[in-house]
């Protein structure tokens, strides 16, 4: 809620000179864009869990693992996360953005393009390589 204020959003209740439909617009938008901002979050904390879980069992059973799958798990859930936290920023320019905002989103979406390839690419290959060292019959 702080994050909403700062950006200079106003509250998630609009003024009374706001009351009308635009702001009713606005204020929806504002709630969408913390619900998407938090189920990005959301996300990421599941991710989190898992992969400590599937670590924590890894020690435990004291056995070979393949660390960089576990990893690559993280990966994943972070890839998803982007997308969502990519969605809550373009949310928050589509109301009435100021250059700056726009400015902002722009480096925030090449920079999460420029990530989610990277993961994209690496969970690739690992596919690939593990693919390669155990085929199937239609290989």
């Amino acid at each position: 809620m702080i994050h909403l204020l700062r950006e200079g959003a106003h509250g998630l209740v609009a003024a009374p000179a706001e009351a009308g439909v635009e702001g009713a617009v606005v204020n929806l938008v504002l709630w969408l864009k913390l619900f998407v901002e938090a189920t990005g979050a959301a996300v990421i904390g599941v991710g989190v869990v898992i992969v400590l879980y599937r670590f924590a069992r890894s020690l435990v059973a004291r056995r070979v693992v393949r660390y960089n799958e576990i990893r690559l798990t993280l990966a994943r859930f972070l890839a998803l996360a982007l997308e969502f936290q990519l969605g809550a920023d373009i949310l928050s320019t589509a109301v009435a953005p100021t250059w700056e905002q726009i400015g902002k989103l722009g480096a925030i979406a090449v920079i999460r393009t420029a990530l989610n390839y990277f993961l994209t690419r690496e969970m690739r290959e690992h596919r690939e390589g593990h693919h390669a060292d155990h085929p199937t019959e239609k290989d």
